[in-house]
């Protein structure tokens, strides 16, 4: 096992090139919205870092796409993954770091010249942002049967485009079948994404379960009228419905332990200043590690929403987008995560992951589990998303580490 060394600079210098694609020279960051031309251009950097390591290249109708390093049996693989579409104007870690640490660990196999107990699968998902086309985790939710292919190949996106036809456009229609390569095990290299491991000095957190998450979007109808003319007590109005709902969710979270509320997205019709606003429409995000708060934190939406109907005079139409229930990681892999950072001399601890991320969709047909490192002040979906190199390596050799006693002939 020892004969297994991190090549530490390429990994740094790849997730660099990486990073490069799609940068935007003026609002900062890099944006590899999926199936767009950039994010075509990421895909076809790793399938090219793929090819230079040899390995065995599948590409599913869904577009995902994998890269084996055989093993000494045909076993299901222990598959390594994450995804390199992005946010507008993005960082250059999420998603990314765990691709290409994944071909880093089937590097060093290959420099090693050893041949791996059973395969290893590196796997890149497609749409796990969910920008462009919804839900996200698209990719690994086909992945795992709970998404029917044509379902998905017939999303219409934000930009009226169909995504099957942009698979097509960019070249990643595939012709496997997607689920084929059903996985012994799951790892999924990340970081944090939040402000924990950061604030408690710790290098490695051991991601034990994932939060649930429900998106709705919201959609309040009143009436236009002048903003002069009109007395509060006659308004229906859908400007201020869609603020009520906003500072009641706050409300409702500040007062759990738990349960997490945001709106991102909000648009009012005509959007004119001095003209009651005769539309709003909105997003909400609910998140939860326990399922059963969160659809409490549903209930209580839906209550509140009749209410403020009823109260207005208006109009409310709630169209669900997105609900995954909350993930419990494998135990036996989350103790190998822990005992791996041990045996490294790092610092870990055990926790809950807040943003959703393609381990939670393998999780549905494998073992699976995560390995966090910092973000400095947390930030990530945003230019100044940062990781020190010497955490992003840390990171790697833990997953290395967890990979080669995984594939060391003890189980």
């Amino acid at each position: 096992m020892n004969l297994l060394q991190l090549n530490g600079p390429l990994l740094l210098e790849q997730i660099h090139a990486l990073g490069a694609i799609g940068v935007d020279a003026v609002h900062g960051g890099r944006t590899r919205i999926a199936l767009t031309d950039a994010e075509k251009a990421g895909r076809d950097q790793l399938v090219a870092w793929m090819r230079a390591l040899d390995l065995d290249i599948a590409i599913d109708r869904i577009g995902n796409i994998f890269g084996t390093l055989p093993g000494a049996s045909d076993d299901a693989p222990l598959m390594i993954g994450s995804h390199i579409d992005s946010v507008t104007n993005a960082g250059a870690l999420d998603g990314c770091y765990g691709v290409l640490a994944g071909l880093a660990v089937q590097r060093a196999y290959r420099d090693a010249q050893i041949q791996p107990l059973r395969p290893i699968t590196v796997a890149a998902f497609t749409n796990e942002e969910g920008v462009r086309y919804q839900p996200d985790m698209l990719g690994s939710l086909v992945h795992a049967g709970g998404l029917d292919i044509e379902t998905a190949l017939n999303t219409i996106g934000t930009d009226g485009t169909r995504l099957g036809d942009e698979l097509r456009r960019i070249g990643y229609a595939g012709d496997l079948v997607p689920g084929s390569i059903v996985p012994h095990e799951y790892l999924e290299l990340h970081i944090e994404q939040g402000p924990i491991l950061e604030a408690e000095n710790t290098l490695i957190g051991v991601v034990e379960n994932l939060q649930g998450i429900s998106w709705q979007q919201v959609t309040v109808t009143g009436h236009a009228n002048h903003a002069g003319t009109t007395p509060t007590h006659l308004r229906h109005d859908a400007g201020y419905v869609a603020c009520a709902v906003v500072s009641e969710l706050r409300r409702y979270a500040q007062a759990s332990d738990s349960t997490l509320a945001t709106t991102g997205c909000m648009t009012f019709a005509p959007n004119v200043i001095n003209v009651i606003a005769r539309q709003a429409r909105f997003t909400i995000d609910l998140r939860d590690p326990d399922e059963h708060k969160l659809q409490r934190a549903e209930a209580h939406l839906a209550q509140y929403l009749a209410q403020l109907a009823n109260d207005e005079g208006v109009s409310i139409q709630t169209e669900p987008l997105v609900r995954f229930q909350p993930v419990t990681f494998d135990a036996a892999l989350t103790d190998a995560i822990a005992a791996s950072a041990i045996r490294l001399g790092l610092s870990h601890r055990r926790m809950t992951s807040g943003a959703g991320h393609d381990a939670q969709m393998i999780a549905r047909i494998a073992p699976a589990a995560m390995i966090f490192v910092p973000s400095r002040a947390g930030i990530s979906h945003n230019p100044r998303e940062h990781t020190d190199d010497a955490q992003l390596l840390d990171g790697a050799r833990v997953l290395l580490d967890v990979v080669a006693r995984r594939l060391d002939g003890s189980r």
